[in-house]
């Protein structure tokens, strides 16, 4: 795992959609699970919807509040 990419949860934000102008790590579960159905986009910004649905569903989302204060 890229420790990169956890950096990137909490600094990227949503490009467009509902939750524009949002950090993906505060995207709601519906919201990813909605991607997750209907298929993740391409690319670095699939990549972080993916990995932060898992994190998400596997209770993991507290690991991220040490780097979101940075």
């Amino acid at each position: 795992m890229d420790p990169q990419l956890l950096l990137s949860l909490v600094q990227v934000k949503m490009p467009y959609g509902k939750y524009k102008d949002r950090l993906i790590c505060d995207l709601p579960v519906s919201y990813l699970e909605w991607f997750s159905r209907k298929g993740f986009p391409a690319g670095k910004l699939g990549s972080l919807l993916q990995l932060m649905l898992e994190i998400k569903m596997n209770g993991l989302d507290y690991l991220l509040l040490p780097l979101k204060k940075k």
